[in-house]
């Protein structure tokens, strides 16, 4: 039987990563955070001392890299070279880290089939900012997720301070705007919605209506 393929894209804060985990368990699929993967490459370049934006270094590295994900009832775990770093992932300073580090071709190349091979394997929600036009092209639903640039710097304040890191709100707003246009701005798949792909501003919709949404467009296309 064929896989059910939902993308979810969008920006950095817009809640993909919540979102997809909700989507997922209420329809029994597998949530793939390929940002995650990104992360574990840029947690790795980082712990190395290696200059993110040198791209012939950082990719020199990658044979040196191992990914594995697993999943539990709780989502999606990722390991590095064996080690669970779901959430060593997660600090600030991993974020640019991994923005700079999937705008070089040979980091997507060298993530692309894993990402695929899972996604041709289960029923999955993928998310990341670029599934819906280069990773899964064909899905059978995509969505662009997005938020105000004031809401997203406030989900991941929350988010960061409830770990106990402390961090600025200003900080985390322009760090978000500069990797916003990164992102964006990049040659290599460009974080933008696909044609075909449906548009939710989260902005002022709690979680669970953002899921119900997308539940009712999959049960539209399923």
């Amino acid at each position: 039987m064929k896989s059910f393929r939902i993308a979810i894209d969008g920006p950095s804060g817009a809640g993909k990563s919540t979102v997809a985990k909700a989507v997922a368990k209420k329809l029994g699929f597998i949530q793939v955070d390929t940002g995650a993967m990104y992360r574990s490459i840029g947690l790795y370049i980082y712990n190395n001392g290696v200059d993110p934006d040198d791209a012939a270094a950082v990719t020199a590295r990658l044979p040196e890299i191992n990914i594995d994900l697993g999943f539990t009832e709780d989502g999606q775990r990722i390991y590095l070279n064996g080690e669970d770093v779901s959430e060593k992932i997660r600090q600030n300073v991993i974020s640019l880290y991994a923005s700079k580090v999937s705008a070089i071709p040979e980091v997507r190349a060298f993530l692309l089939g894993l990402q695929r091979k899972v996604a041709s394997e289960h029923n999955v929600v993928m998310d990341g900012r670029d599934i819906g036009t280069v990773i899964l092209p064909d899905a059978e639903l995509k969505i662009f997720q997005t938020a105000s640039n004031k809401e997203r710097a406030k989900r991941r304040y929350d988010e960061l301070t409830a770990k106990g890191q402390k961090v600025s709100l200003e900080d985390i707003r322009a760090e978000m705007e500069q990797r916003d246009y990164n992102d964006s701005h990049r040659a290599e798949a460009p974080c933008v919605p696909a044609d075909d792909a449906v548009v939710i501003d989260n902005s002022n919709i709690t979680i669970e209506e953002n899921v119900e949404i997308i539940a009712l467009l999959y049960e539209m296309r399923k």
